[in-house]
């Protein structure tokens, strides 16, 4: 904030000595330490400080040329935004505090519990364990097929769905090879495919069960994450649905 022009004297209660003006521009010196007090502080100044230049600046005002009315309500209505501001940052900051810690309890009661999430492999910790998952159909297809390949890439095994509607088309791999043997436990990727599509390809998102073992709560954008057992650390967005 400016001062519009000095008195002839000087105010007393101005931390600077001499003939100098309030802001510092004159031919007298002041105390370097109140300097650069005043400097460091600049970041910081609230309300009261505000309330203090504004006083100055009344104080010290050219008895010629008057503050204008205005310009000291736009002051004014300067420091009320910022005073609203102050309180509105407070006030979200807890309303964060309260949902993060909402949310920790909340996340709390989902373990144990089965959860569909976006995959598109599963891990099988014993040879011929069961995957369950679903394939987001986009439209409504005559044929849906689930490919399961290995980590080299080879074919594992391939589930026919048959026609289904828009929507979650449920699955089940019971483990089992091609020629009927059990899988040996890893990770298998699966891919999905439906046919009739009407734009781009003919790829369907798929999805995995799994039980969720713990929960981890992230800083900033990272947020909620589960561990999903077969899945992985998965981020809370990419569940789409919870059972017991």
């Amino acid at each position: 904030m400016l001062i519009n022009g000095t008195h002839a004297t000087t105010p007393t209660n101005l931390p600077t000595t001499g003939t100098g003006t309030p802001s510092g521009t004159g031919t007298g010196t002041g105390s370097g330490s109140s300097t650069a007090n005043s400097a460091s502080s600049l970041g910081t100044l609230g309300g009261t400080d505000f309330i203090t230049l504004m006083l100055a600046q009344l104080q010290n005002q050219d008895p010629t040329s008057p503050v204008d009315s205005n310009t000291f309500l736009t002051q004014l209505a300067q420091l009320s935004e910022v005073q609203g501001i102050t309180s509105l940052n407070t006030s979200f900051g807890a309303l964060s505090t309260s949902l993060t810690s909402n949310q920790a309890l909340q996340a709390s009661s989902l373990l144990g519990h089965q959860a569909l999430v976006n995959s598109s492999t599963a891990t099988t910790a014993a040879a011929g364990a069961t995957v369950t998952g679903a394939v987001n159909v986009p439209q409504n297809t005559s044929q849906v097929t689930l490919s399961i390949t290995d980590s080299s890439g080879a074919l594992v095994s391939q589930i026919n769905l048959g026609a289904q509607s828009a929507g979650m088309a449920n699955f089940s791999w019971n483990g089992t090879t091609g020629n009927g043997s059990q899988a040996p436990a890893g990770t298998y990727t699966l891919t999905a495919q439906y046919a009739g599509a009407t734009s781009g390809g003919t790829a369907a998102t798929t999805l995995v069960n799994g039980t969720v073992e713990s929960v981890s709560m992230g800083a900033g954008s990272t947020g909620l994450t589960l561990n999903v057992a077969g899945v992985g650390s998965v981020p809370f967005s990419n569940v789409q649905q919870i059972s017991n």
